[in-house]
C-alpha cells in the first residue's frame, strides 16, 4: 500500500512539555511563534484543568489569547470536565479532547475518577458542546497498554469505542502513552478502531519511551491516517507519573523520516531543528532525538521517492 502524499503533524510540546516543566508565558508564546515560522499549523496548545494540580498550565487562557493567528492555524487543548470545556470555548479553542484513560489506575490518579465516571462526564460535555463552536473529541490514553500493566489489543478497544459512539464522540486521539507498540501492534489496534470511525476521525499520538516511535509512523500512514501528534525534541512528562519517561515522538525526527519517504509535512526541517535546540538549551527542557544532533540528511533539492511498505 502506498503512503499518502501529505500528513498533518500536530505539535503537542506546548501542552506536554509545560505541564511538567513550568516556564513563563512569554517563553510558551515564543515557542509557538518559532514553530509557526517553521510551518507548523496544528497545535495542542494547553490544558484547561485545575491549576493546583497542573500549575504549569494555569495560564492556558492567556496563551490562547496571545498566540498569533495565521491562515490554516488549528489550536487544540485537553479538558477533563464540563467546566474546563467551557473555559476552552471562551478561549477560542478550535478543538478540545477529553482525557479518557484506558488504564483504570491512571484514570483515578490523573483526574480523580474511574473510567466509567469519566464517560458519564463526557456525556454531559457532549451535550454542552453540541451548540457551541468547538469540536469535542476524546483521547484514549494508554490505548496500547501501560503505564505499568500489560499490552492492550484491538479487542480491548471495542468496549470504549462503542461507548464513545453511543455518547456521540467520534473523533479520537489514540495515544501510545507508554511506547508499547511495534508496527504489528500499531496495525492491529488501528485496524480495530477503523471498524468504528473513518481514518479522518483518528489522530495517533506516539510516545517513544521504548525506542519504537519512528517505526510506528509507517503503518499509521499505510492505514490512511494522516494526523499524527509529536513533541519537539521528544520533550514532555506528566505530573501524575513523575520520574518516568513521558515525552512524545521527536517532531524533528518524524519530519525527516516522512520527508525521506516522500511524504509532505509542510514543515521547514532546518528551522524545526533550530527550534528544538533552542527549546532544550535555553529553557533547560530535557530532550531526545537524533537529527537535531547530527543534522538532516543533505538535500538534493528533490522530494523523496514515495515508498510502499507491508508489515
Amino acid at each position: 500500500m502506498s503512503l499518502p502524499d501529505g500528513v498533518r503533524i500536530r505539535e503537542i510540546a506546548p501542552r506536554l512539555t509545560f505541564q511538567d516543566h513550568a516556564v513563563p508565558t512569554d517563553v510558551k508564546i515564543e515557542l509557538v511563534q518559532r514553530l509557526i515560522g517553521a510551518g507548523v499549523r496544528a497545535f495542542e496548545l494547553s490544558s484547561f484543568v485545575r491549576p493546583d494540580l497542573v500549575p504549569g498550565l494555569a495560564d492556558a487562557a492567556e496563551v490562547f489569547a496571545r498566540v498569533p493567528r495565521v491562515p490554516g492555524l488549528s489550536l487544540g487543548c485537553c479538558v477533563g470536565n464540563t467546566r474546563g470545556l467551557a473555559r476552552a470555548v471562551d478561549a477560542g479553542a478550535d478543538t478540545a479532547y477529553f482525557l479518557l484513560s484506558a488504564d483504570e489506575e491512571f484514570a483515578r490518579a490523573n483526574i480523580g475518577r474511574s473510567t466509567a465516571d469519566s464517560l458519564r462526564e463526557l456525556e454531559r460535555m457532549a451535550a454542552y458542546a453540541a451548540d457551541r463552536n468547538i469540536m469535542l473529541g476524546s483521547y484514549i490514553i494508554f490505548a496500547w497498554g501501560g503505564p505499568t500493566g500489560p499490552a492492550r489489543t484491538g479487542e480491548d478497544l471495542q468496549q470504549p469505542a462503542r461507548r464513545l459512539l453511543d455518547i456521540g464522540v467520534d473523533h479520537w486521539i489514540l495515544a501510545d502513552s507508554s511506547g508499547y507498540a511495534a508496527p504489528p501492534q500499531i496495525r492491529e489496534l488501528l485496524t480495530a478502531a477503523l471498524t468504528h470511525v473513518p481514518p479522518g476521525n483518528l489522530t495517533v499520538q506516539i510516545h517513544d519511551d521504548r525506542g519504537m516511535g519512528l517505526a510506528a509512523l509507517l503503518p499509521i500512514l499505510e492505514l490512511g491516517i494522516r494526523a499524527i501528534d509529536t513533541s519537539l525534541a521528544g520533550s514532555g512528562g506528566h505530573p501524575a507519573i513523575s520520574g518516568t519517561q513521558g515525552g512524545g515522538l521527536c517532531t524533528e525526527d518524524a519530519v525527516q523520516l516522512l520527508e525521506r519517504c516522500g511524504v509532505d509535512t509542510g514543515i521547514d526541517l532546518p528551522r524545526l531543528i533550530a527550534t528544538a535546540n533552542w527549546l532544550t538549551s535555553e529553557i533547560g527542557v530535557p530532550g531526545k532525538g537524533f537529527v537535531r544532533h547530527t543534522g538532516p540528511v543533505p538535500s538534493t533539492g528533490r522530494p523523496g521517492t514515495p515508498l510502499a511498505f507491508t508489515w
